[in-house]
């Protein structure tokens, strides 16, 4: 049974006692939350952070871009559908935790192989339940994303002025470079699977009528498998591959992927990296953390946000055409606005605190957006990105570029 009562004292004469409970969520500043654990038993810090979406949880805890991070999901009913061995994101999963309001039920649906709770056992990601989501979510919204630790612990007895302290002792995002981290250690091609379809599942690409090399900084599959639906070939490298070694596999364009920490700390190696394609007038095109570099790479400042933008529901106001398009976003990190160089045009804005959600080079085909076109979970508004980047490799593919 859920304890009532989730937010307590700091200096509780229970805390170093035996509590009805099995799992914590412990804050930088000493709130904290009793629960019921979930999926791995152990203790995970990270920056707590929370996610709107109401579908796709699988594809969001298996998203590399949440890295060093512990997701508070606002939507009460997570774990319905079970989980499934197509939906993941990437193949390691680097979400630290997960806070969930409801008890997760049996799953219901006919793709479901695995109950949510043994794919997180499976997958060593520390979760809590019965947390008053709410109340949390309420909390980040006014102070901003703080650091936590959850523990889960079979016996339910928890140090918590230790785990506050070891809160407290870790150094959070900002000057963090996670792109390193999960990044792929070795080059590859991808194996061209499709987008996943009803009754199809996923079908192979068999033209290649371009080719991208893409950058992996925390690539989703999803992106990958778009780029197939588009008939590209897609040569996947590690985000430190030199600009040389990628400029010998030939592309037709260059994709800036998203990904998880600080762009400035991933801009030190990065910038330079993206400043040759540039130069040799390739086709760019990036998402998320592959736009906040893209922005560095032409003379503009990142910044970290208080929030971040984490859900598949933020409406995107297209600058050029007009029109308001719903997004799936994940990011903690933006472009600063002012100051902001004359060769980048704003193309996109959000509307919800009017901040920049993609820029493109005024004088050469390069451009990238702050949220996921790819939208896996989510709306499929933004998908004519990908063609825009198609189209712009058509054009420059019989021109000598390098």
């Amino acid at each position: 049974m859920y304890l009532k009562k989730t937010d307590q004292n700091i200096n509780s004469k229970k805390n170093l006692k035996k509590i009805d409970s099995n799992a914590i969520l412990v804050l930088q500043n000493g709130k904290f939350f009793k629960g019921i654990g979930i999926g791995y038993q152990g203790t995970a810090t990270g920056e707590v952070c929370f996610n709107t979406s109401i579908t796709g949880y699988q594809e969001i805890i298996s998203d590399p871009s949440y890295a060093e991070q512990i997701i508070n999901f606002t939507f009460p009913h997570v774990g319905n559908v079970g989980s499934n061995k197509e939906d993941h994101e990437s193949d390691k999963i680097w979400t630290k935790g997960v806070i969930i309001n409801t008890e997760i039920t049996s799953p219901s649906n006919y793709r479901s192989l695995k109950h949510l709770d043994q794919w997180l056992k499976h997958n060593k990601i520390v979760g809590i339940t019965g947390v008053d989501t709410r109340n949390l979510t309420n909390y980040i919204r006014d102070k901003g994303a703080p650091k936590g630790t959850i523990s889960f612990l079979k016996n339910g007895k928890f140090n918590i002025k230790k785990i506050l302290k070891d809160t407290q002792k870790w150094s959070g995002l900002k000057n963090l470079d996670l792109a390193k981290l999960v990044t792929t250690k070795k080059n590859y091609v991808w194996k061209d699977l499709k987008t996943w379809k009803k009754g199809k599942g996923f079908v192979r690409n068999k033209k290649k009528l371009f080719h991208v090399v893409a950058i992996d900084y925390g690539v989703k599959k999803n992106i990958l498998r778009y780029f197939s639906d588009f008939n590209c070939k897609v040569t996947i490298v590690s985000c430190k591959t030199s600009a040389g070694d990628i400029l010998k596999l030939r592309p037709n364009g260059i994709f800036l992927s998203n990904g998880p920490g600080d762009p400035a700390a991933t801009g030190k190696y990065a910038i330079p990296i993206i400043k040759d394609f540039i130069r040799n007038n390739l086709p760019v095109f990036g998402i998320c953390l592959g736009h906040q570099l893209l922005g560095l790479a032409l003379g503009a400042k990142t910044k970290k946000m208080d929030l971040g933008h984490r859900g598949a529901n933020h409406p995107v106001k297209n600058l050029i055409k007009g029109n308001v398009e719903i997004t799936s976003q994940n990011h903690g990190f933006e472009i600063v606005k002012k100051n902001l160089p004359k060769n980048i045009q704003v193309t996109h804005q959000s509307l919800f605190d009017n901040s920049i959600e993609g820029i493109k080079l005024k004088s050469k085909p390069v451009f990238s957006v702050q949220y996921h076109p790819e939208s896996n979970p989510g709306p499929q508004d933004s998908v004519y990105l990908f063609e825009e980047f198609i189209k712009n490799m058509k054009k420059n593919a019989k021109k000598k570029r390098y």
